[in-house]
Protein backbone atom coordinates (compact mmCIF):
# COMPACT_ATOMS: atom_id res chain seq x y z
CA UNK A 1 0.00 0.00 0.00
CA UNK A 2 2.79 2.42 0.85
CA UNK A 3 4.58 1.82 -2.46
CA UNK A 4 1.41 2.42 -4.48
CA UNK A 5 0.67 5.59 -2.53
CA UNK A 6 4.19 6.88 -3.20
CA UNK A 7 3.87 6.17 -6.93
CA UNK A 8 0.53 7.97 -7.11
CA UNK A 9 1.99 10.92 -5.21
CA UNK A 10 4.98 11.08 -7.56
CA UNK A 11 2.73 11.07 -10.62
CA UNK A 12 0.51 13.78 -9.11
CA UNK A 13 3.46 15.99 -8.24
CA UNK A 14 5.03 15.54 -11.68
CA UNK A 15 1.75 16.42 -13.39
CA UNK A 16 1.29 19.47 -11.20
CA UNK A 17 4.82 20.69 -11.88
CA UNK A 18 4.47 20.23 -15.61
CA UNK A 19 1.23 22.23 -15.78
CA UNK A 20 2.88 25.67 -16.13
CA UNK A 21 4.88 24.33 -19.07
CA UNK A 22 1.66 24.07 -21.04
CA UNK A 23 1.23 27.83 -20.94
CA UNK A 24 2.91 28.46 -24.28
CA UNK A 25 5.53 26.49 -26.19
CA UNK A 26 6.70 27.22 -29.72
CA UNK A 27 8.96 25.63 -32.29
CA UNK A 28 9.68 26.12 -35.97
CA UNK A 29 11.55 24.67 -38.92
CA UNK A 30 12.42 25.95 -42.36
CA UNK A 31 13.82 24.86 -45.71
CA UNK A 32 17.55 25.67 -45.52
CA UNK A 33 17.91 26.20 -49.27
CA UNK A 34 15.41 29.07 -49.38
CA UNK A 35 16.47 32.71 -49.71
CA UNK A 36 13.74 34.27 -47.60
CA UNK A 37 14.87 37.78 -48.56
CA UNK A 38 13.46 37.10 -52.05
CA UNK A 39 9.96 36.38 -50.76
CA UNK A 40 8.14 39.68 -51.04
CA UNK A 41 4.41 38.90 -51.18
CA UNK A 42 2.02 36.54 -49.42
CA UNK A 43 -1.62 35.48 -49.46
CA UNK A 44 -3.71 33.37 -47.12
CA UNK A 45 -5.24 30.06 -48.03
CA UNK A 46 -8.30 29.02 -46.08
CA UNK A 47 -8.35 25.67 -44.37
CA UNK A 48 -11.43 24.05 -42.85
CA UNK A 49 -11.45 23.91 -39.04
CA UNK A 50 -10.02 20.69 -37.64
CA UNK A 51 -13.00 20.35 -35.29
CA UNK A 52 -16.29 21.52 -36.82
CA UNK A 53 -18.12 21.26 -33.48
CA UNK A 54 -15.54 23.42 -31.66
CA UNK A 55 -15.67 25.94 -34.49
CA UNK A 56 -19.44 26.26 -34.19
CA UNK A 57 -19.80 26.16 -30.42
CA UNK A 58 -16.70 27.66 -28.74
CA UNK A 59 -15.15 31.09 -28.53
CA UNK A 60 -11.58 29.77 -28.74
CA UNK A 61 -11.95 28.27 -32.24
CA UNK A 62 -14.44 30.61 -33.85
CA UNK A 63 -14.11 32.31 -37.23
CA UNK A 64 -13.19 35.44 -35.23
CA UNK A 65 -10.18 33.64 -33.72
CA UNK A 66 -9.08 32.50 -37.17
CA UNK A 67 -9.44 36.05 -38.49
CA UNK A 68 -7.42 37.46 -35.56
CA UNK A 69 -4.77 34.76 -35.99
CA UNK A 70 -4.38 35.59 -39.67
CA UNK A 71 -4.16 39.30 -38.84
CA UNK A 72 -1.39 38.58 -36.30
CA UNK A 73 0.53 36.49 -38.86
CA UNK A 74 0.10 39.21 -41.51
CA UNK A 75 1.48 41.79 -39.08
CA UNK A 76 4.56 39.63 -38.47
CA UNK A 77 5.21 39.18 -42.21
CA UNK A 78 4.59 42.85 -42.98
CA UNK A 79 6.99 43.77 -40.20
CA UNK A 80 9.60 41.81 -42.13
CA UNK A 81 9.04 43.76 -45.34
CA UNK A 82 6.48 41.55 -47.05
CA UNK A 83 3.19 42.76 -48.51
CA UNK A 84 -0.10 41.00 -48.97
CA UNK A 85 -0.97 40.23 -52.57
CA UNK A 86 -3.92 37.89 -53.04
CA UNK A 87 -3.51 37.79 -56.85
CA UNK A 88 0.21 37.03 -57.32
CA UNK A 89 1.82 35.94 -54.03
CA UNK A 90 5.28 34.48 -53.66
CA UNK A 91 4.02 32.33 -50.79
CA UNK A 92 0.77 31.03 -49.40
CA UNK A 93 0.13 31.08 -45.66
CA UNK A 94 -2.18 28.57 -43.99
CA UNK A 95 -3.13 28.59 -40.32
CA UNK A 96 -4.94 25.81 -38.49
CA UNK A 97 -5.74 24.95 -34.91
CA UNK A 98 -6.22 21.54 -33.35
CA UNK A 99 -7.30 20.76 -29.81
CA UNK A 100 -6.95 17.95 -27.30
CA UNK A 101 -7.99 17.45 -23.71
CA UNK A 102 -5.30 16.74 -21.14
CA UNK A 103 -5.74 16.09 -17.43
CA UNK A 104 -3.80 17.48 -14.51
CA UNK A 105 -3.83 15.41 -11.34
CA UNK A 106 -3.89 17.34 -8.08
CA UNK A 107 -3.41 15.90 -4.63
CA UNK A 108 -1.31 16.01 -1.50
CA UNK A 109 -0.23 13.66 1.26
CA UNK A 110 -2.34 13.72 4.40
CA UNK A 111 -3.64 11.67 7.27
CA UNK A 112 -6.05 8.88 6.40
CA UNK A 113 -8.76 7.28 8.50
CA UNK A 114 -8.12 4.71 11.20
CA UNK A 115 -5.71 4.48 14.10
CA UNK A 116 -2.07 4.59 13.08
CA UNK A 117 -2.83 4.82 9.33
CA UNK A 118 -1.02 7.35 7.19
CA UNK A 119 -2.68 7.69 3.80
CA UNK A 120 -2.50 9.91 0.75
CA UNK A 121 -5.23 11.98 -0.79
CA UNK A 122 -7.62 13.21 -1.81
CA UNK A 123 -6.79 13.40 -5.50
CA UNK A 124 -8.75 14.98 -8.28
CA UNK A 125 -8.17 15.67 -11.94
CA UNK A 126 -8.81 18.83 -13.89
CA UNK A 127 -9.34 18.68 -17.65
CA UNK A 128 -7.66 21.40 -19.70
CA UNK A 129 -7.98 22.04 -23.41
CA UNK A 130 -4.62 22.37 -25.14
CA UNK A 131 -4.61 24.10 -28.51
CA UNK A 132 -1.95 23.75 -31.18
CA UNK A 133 -1.57 26.44 -33.81
CA UNK A 134 0.31 25.44 -36.97
CA UNK A 135 1.35 28.07 -39.51
CA UNK A 136 2.66 26.85 -42.87
CA UNK A 137 4.32 29.03 -45.49
CA UNK A 138 4.53 27.34 -48.87
CA UNK A 139 5.91 28.40 -52.23
CA UNK A 140 3.14 29.62 -54.53
CA UNK A 141 5.16 28.43 -57.53
CA UNK A 142 6.01 24.89 -56.40
CA UNK A 143 3.80 24.15 -53.39
CA UNK A 144 6.92 23.26 -51.37
CA UNK A 145 6.79 23.86 -47.63
CA UNK A 146 9.29 26.63 -46.83
CA UNK A 147 8.58 27.33 -43.16
CA UNK A 148 6.43 25.86 -40.40
CA UNK A 149 5.77 27.31 -36.99
CA UNK A 150 3.97 25.43 -34.22
CA UNK A 151 2.67 26.92 -30.98
CA UNK A 152 1.00 24.99 -28.17
CA UNK A 153 -0.83 26.59 -25.29
CA UNK A 154 -3.60 25.85 -22.85
CA UNK A 155 -6.88 27.45 -23.83
CA UNK A 156 -9.07 29.60 -21.62
CA UNK A 157 -12.57 28.84 -22.89
CA UNK A 158 -14.27 31.61 -20.93
CA UNK A 159 -11.70 34.40 -21.28
CA UNK A 160 -12.86 37.78 -22.52
CA UNK A 161 -12.25 38.85 -26.14
CA UNK A 162 -9.44 41.30 -25.28
CA UNK A 163 -7.55 38.67 -23.31
CA UNK A 164 -8.06 36.14 -26.11
CA UNK A 165 -6.68 38.60 -28.67
CA UNK A 166 -3.65 39.38 -26.47
CA UNK A 167 -2.88 35.67 -26.18
CA UNK A 168 -3.13 35.20 -29.96
CA UNK A 169 -0.76 38.13 -30.56
CA UNK A 170 1.76 36.85 -27.98
CA UNK A 171 1.58 33.33 -29.41
CA UNK A 172 2.19 34.44 -33.01
CA UNK A 173 4.89 36.96 -32.06
CA UNK A 174 6.79 34.27 -30.15
CA UNK A 175 6.40 31.84 -33.06
CA UNK A 176 7.87 34.31 -35.57
CA UNK A 177 10.69 35.53 -33.34
CA UNK A 178 13.32 33.68 -35.37
CA UNK A 179 11.62 33.72 -38.75
CA UNK A 180 14.51 33.73 -41.26
CA UNK A 181 13.95 37.11 -42.92
CA UNK A 182 16.51 39.85 -43.48
CA UNK A 183 14.20 42.82 -42.97
CA UNK A 184 13.56 42.30 -39.28
CA UNK A 185 15.85 43.74 -36.62
CA UNK A 186 17.56 40.99 -34.65
CA UNK A 187 19.69 40.73 -31.55
CA UNK A 188 22.67 39.64 -33.65
CA UNK A 189 22.28 35.95 -32.87
CA UNK A 190 21.31 33.62 -35.69
CA UNK A 191 21.07 36.48 -38.17
CA UNK A 192 20.30 34.98 -41.59
CA UNK A 193 22.67 35.78 -44.41
CA UNK A 194 21.64 36.48 -47.97
CA UNK A 195 22.59 33.97 -50.65
CA UNK A 196 22.93 36.42 -53.60
CA UNK A 197 26.44 37.60 -54.26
Amino acid sequence: MTTIARIVTGVAVAASLSAPGLAQDVTYDYHRGTDFSQLQTFAFRDTPPADEDASKSTAYDSPIVRQNTNAAVAAQLQGRGMTRNDDHPDVYVTTRRTFQTQYIVYGSPGWGYGWGYYGYGPYYTEPITVGTLTVDITSAATGELLWRGVAERDMHPMSNPNHRLERINREVTKMFKKYPAIAVATSGRETPTTTDR
